[in-house]
């Protein structure tokens, strides 16, 4: 991946961590959602694989909005479909084994993940 997609990605995650904010109803998805972009926002440098990191990432996300029937108005959608295209390069590693509704995924074994009641 280069600097470039990098950068874009950060960009994106950034720009929908603040739409997020801006979210009237701040359910355990909305907030969970909000985590896992922090978090991929903060590793996605030094990931070996960042192409695969935003596909979890997506498909995380897409899954968090199906069990809570969350909708993204259209600037959030947007945002989510052009990480998607970055996270397509992966190709099917990205999806292999993957339990995408486990937030734990994004977590290395010594961090705490936030947990939300």
């Amino acid at each position: 991946m280069t600097k470039d997609i990098i950068v874009e990605a950060k960009t994106d995650i950034q720009d929908l961590r603040a739409l997020l904010d801006e979210h009237q109803a701040k359910s355990t998805g909305i907030l969970d959602i909000d985590d896992v972009l922090a978090q991929v926002y903060k590793k996605l440098e030094s990931s070996h694989n960042p192409e695969a990191v935003i596909n979890r990432l997506v498909n995380y996300i897409r899954s968090i909005a199906l069990a809570d029937h969350l909708r993204f108005p259209e600037n959030q959608e947007e945002l989510i479909i052009d990480l998607s295209v970055i996270g397509q390069k992966a190709g099917l590693n990205g999806l292999y084994m993957a339990d995408f509704s486990d937030k734990s995924q994004f977590y290395s074994y010594v961090e705490e993940m936030p947990r939300h009641n």
